[in-house]
């Protein structure tokens, strides 16, 4: 049985995530809200702005590009969109990265790592 391929950052792909969650926000102007009358105006600039929360139980090795990935500013991003169930490409950066030690073995041990990816 073969896995879909859910990420892929610059070309390489990432292990099977533990799991994967994909948001689509708008983003609004500072000029919408409530107005006198009591109805909300909003002033949408962007709609489905793509944000994905996703953890991983990783190696060392892995733990060691991931934090490489979350370092850099910009990230070219292929990830599964469960919308229309293909692969997109996006730019994305990395926010919210946390690793937590999981299983000590002699192997420097089995990570959890957990972030979330937002589109730029």
């Amino acid at each position: 049985m073969a896995f879909i391929q859910y990420l892929r950052f610059e070309g390489v792909n990432l292990p099977l995530p533990d799991s994967y969650e994909v948001s689509l926000n708008d983003v609004e102007a500072d000029s919408g809200g409530e107005t006198e009358a009591g109805t909300i105006q909003r002033d949408v600039v962007r709609m489905g702005v793509v944000e994905i929360s996703v953890s991983f139980s990783v190696t060392p090795t892995w733990l060691q590009r991931l934090t490489e990935y979350k370092q850099m500013d910009s990230i070219v991003v292929q990830y599964f969109d469960p919308e229309t169930c293909e692969a997109k490409t996006t730019d994305m950066y990395i926010e919210g990265f946390k690793s937590k030690l999981e299983k000590d073995t002699s192997y420097k041990g089995l990570w959890t790592v957990s972030f979330t990816l937002k589109e730029f």
